[in-house]
């Protein structure tokens, strides 16, 4: 029969009880042995969430306290050298590694974080050397398998393949991770003999990197490595891909493994579908990912039961598994719990990560008979009816405005050499100028004002003063350690997009529609169900009232079309393209709002930008024209005098250096920090002309950094870049780190700045 089957769920908890839970243990509130009952108690409610939905196949190991990555190093037992004081793998060495550590005399970097794939996860980046050795260290993994099984549920453990960890990692000298590769099998030989003996039937082997085109060492890596994993049990082997197709070759190799089953995306990889059932041989099961494990929308039943069918037809029932594309870890936990912000009418468009547990079970009940789910078919059939024809969702003033957009609104008046000598007569700024990039920390009162505010506890009024003290207490802060331009703080915002989206039209707001994007931060991305558009003013009011309270320029803090576009939960019913250029021109409106207001450094964020490049390269360049198309939509209606400002986060730039350089963003900051500015190095051989600001601290750790070590950190910048295109600015914004941290970390940092300028006066002089 038809089996329903899961590759993962969520495992911050419904209310976001895992979150909570680590925090309060950072703050030494919060004993550690009671954070591990609460993550026990998130994972058998889990496994009872599946089993009460049909699922026959439910995955283990699918939980991390903070990223499935850094499980993975600390059970293979490659500890980066810098933590090896902390003896055997405990909490205070998995957080150290995951956050850095100060504490009892210690000052350890923590890991570097990188995008996990092309999703606003980040993971932590195994780190290699030729003398890395792997020592297996399979009690989580074994222990939640059986903590499962004594629950009275059998599951799928899950874990990282060892060609796709690796290439997930780094070699301290930029050799080849693959030639670990002989170093790495025998644990995961062991590891796999020991769930065997366990009782595993299946153990599912991610192996992502599979939907990337590999050269042929890789390929060889991976038959190397299963020719030697499957020898060494008795349980069947899924090897899992997801989030875009196999290329041909890759599916060549795949389908010629040892193993016992393939999981397909057939969501991101529709094209797929005839590619991989043709190619399967007659001892593999196909897992067929037809529901959408990174969206919100629900299901649309008839389409993916015609690739069911089509699937069954080829290989019959017993050899196909119904799924989703990827682990639900990337959706919502639960629909039912929305009762406020979204209406019936929306909801009934959605489902989350439990509502797409059902969806799962109910095709797998319609491949063997239609007629025992015909009340879920029907009412899914006309679910999509009502929202294809719903008046909420199209707009055709919105959809003209883009297909009439000419090339001219998307270029500058001046190039950027002449830009910049305007804008320098303009803002007076030293070399070597000192920024922030948004945010400062909100804190405990913030949020806690936000919420009496919207629960009718505190008046608009006195919420507005209160905003404007905090902003005032931030500029003022600003002036006193000597930043050269300033932030307002954003304390009246909850997030960089959602505050956008509940001012545009076209968007839709959960109350607990919350997604991990790394350990303990959440987001909660906003809906975007509708054509979007500009509704009025979104930040003038603030921009001009923290104008007001300065003379030092005053940022106008924007977030861009692709990050507003990558962290919403996008229409599935148009193409992205057509939904980011309807955001371009909501953001241009305000662009040019700011500007009339007298706004003089506007920044336009586009962390995302480089999430959104397709995994394959042969999309790349179709999307990297109109990623780069929709940022100048947005930002080149200003003057020349009026300064624009971009920011980047966790991004590989060699390969896209020439779309960055086309955004021709007046100012580029980016993350460099935990890379030690190597991200430079694409910057440096493209010889960038405009000006960038790298990152010299990690606001992602709680860590404090050093004026020394900040200073080496600009050092190495300037060896790659001219000082004169260089400003000096931490990694990203400040919102989630305390007051004390900050101030220490900003104030070093502006005396860095002011201690490098005056040897470059020297030099010159």
């Amino acid at each position: 029969m038809v089996l329903a089957t899961n590759l993962g769920y969520p495992r911050i908890g419904p209310k976001r009880e895992l979150k909570k839970a680590l925090e309060s243990y950072w703050k030494g509130q919060t004993p550690f042995a009671d954070v591990c009952n609460i993550a026990k108690e998130l994972r058998l409610q889990n496994l009872k969430v599946q089993k009460e939905a049909g699922i026959d196949h439910i995955p283990s190991n699918d939980f991390a306290m903070y990223d499935q990555v850094l499980d993975m190093i600390c059970t293979l037992g490659c500890i980066p050298d810098r933590y090896k004081s902390y003896g055997p793998i405990g909490p205070d060495l998995y957080f150290a590694m995951a956050r850095g550590d100060q504490s009892e005399g210690r000052d350890v970097h923590a890991m570097k974080m990188k995008k996990w794939f092309d999703t606003n996860y980040h993971y932590m980046v195994p780190e290699f050397s030729k003398d890395t050795e792997f020592k297996l260290d399979s009690g989580k993994i074994l222990g939640e398998y059986k903590e499962a099984k004594d629950a009275g549920v059998q599951t799928r453990p899950v874990i990282i393949g060892p060609v796709t960890f690796l290439l997930l990692g780094k070699m301290d000298d930029g050799s080849d991770q693959l030639a670990l590769l002989d170093k790495i099998i025998p644990a995961y030989t062991q590891l796999v003999k020991e769930l065997s003996d366990e009782g595993a039937e299946w153990i599912q082997i991610d192996e992502p990197a599979l939907v990337l085109e590999q050269n042929d060492a890789v390929l060889d890596a991976y038959k190397k490595a299963y020719d030697a994993i499957s020898s060494a049990s008795d349980a069947k082997l899924l090897i899992s891909t997801y989030f875009d197709s196999i290329p041909a070759k890759n599916l060549a190799c795949v389908t010629s493994l040892p193993v016992n089953g393939l999981h397909a995306d057939f969501v991101r990889g529709e094209a797929q579908v005839d590619a991989v059932i043709n190619a399967l041989p007659d001892s593999f099961v196909l897992s067929a990912g037809v529901i959408n494990g990174r969206n919100i929308w629900k299901a649309n039943f008839e389409k993916a039961l015609t690739i069911l069918k089509k699937a069954t037809a080829k290989l019959g029932n017993d050899r196909v598994w119904v799924a989703p594309s990827c682990s639900l870890l990337h959706s919502p936990y639960d629909l039912d719990l929305e009762n406020t912000r979204l209406d019936d009418e929306l909801k009934g468009w959605m489902a989350f990560a439990k509502q797409k547990l059902s969806e799962i079970a109910v095709l797998a009940k319609a491949c063997e008979d239609e007629s025992s789910v015909s009340a879920e078919l029907t009412a899914n059939k006309e679910a999509h009816e009502r929202r294809a024809t719903s008046s909420r969702i199209h707009n055709d003033d919105v959809k003209n405005r883009v297909k009439n957009a000419t090339p001219d609104i998307t270029k500058r008046k001046s190039p950027f050499s002449e830009r910049k000598r305007i804008q320098s007569a303009r803002l007076g700024l030293p070399s070597l100028p000192t920024t922030t990039i948004g945010s400062f920390p909100q804190t405990k009162e913030v949020r806690e004002a936000r919420a009496k505010n919207r629960r009718g506890d505190l008046s608009d009024a006195d919420y507005k003063t209160f905003l404007q003290e905090k902003t005032k207490e931030c500029i003022r802060y600003q002036e006193e350690i000597d930043l050269d331009v300033l932030v307002h703080g954003e304390f009246e915002r909850n997030d960089m997009v959602e505050y956008f989206g509940e001012q545009l039209n076209g968007f839709a707001f959960t109350s607990n529609g919350w997604v991990q994007s790394y350990g303990s931060r959440c987001a909660k991305p906003p809906v975007i169900f509708g054509d979007v558009s500009w509704d009025g003013p979104m930040t003038v009011e603030w921009a001009k009232y923290s104008q007001s309270v300065t003379d030092r320029p005053m940022k106008g803090m924007l977030t861009g079309p692709i990050t507003i576009l990558q962290w919403s939960f996008y229409r599935d019913d148009q193409t992205r393209e057509a939904t980011a250029k309807q955001i371009a021109f909501a953001i241009r409106d305000e662009v040019e709002a700011l500007e009339k207001a007298g706004i003089k450094v506007i920044q336009i964020d586009e962390a995302a930008f480089r999430e959104g490049l397709p995994l394959q390269k042969a999309e790349w360049a179709e999307y990297l024209r109109w990623a780069v198309e929709s940022f100048k939509l947005s930002s080149c209606v200003v003057a020349d005098e009026t300064q624009i400002h971009t920011h980047m986060c966790y991004s590989e730039f060699n390969d896209i250096i020439d779309s960055v350089g086309a955004m021709d963003a007046d100012v580029t900051t980016i993350e460099t920090s935990r890379s030690q500015m190597e991200l430079l190095d694409a910057f440096a051989t493209f010889k960038y002309p405009n000006d960038l600001g790298p990152g010299v601290y990690d606001i992602h750790s709680p860590r404090v950094p050093s004026v020394e070590e900040m200073t080496t950190l600009m050092r190495k910048a300037m060896e790659r870049v001219p000082a004169a295109q260089l400003w000096v600015n931490p990694d990203c914004g400040l919102k989630t780190r305390g007051w004390p941290e900050t101030k220490a970390a900003l104030e070093a940092m502006v005396e860095v700045a002011k201690t490098l300028r005056k040897e470059l006066k020297k030099e010159a002089a």
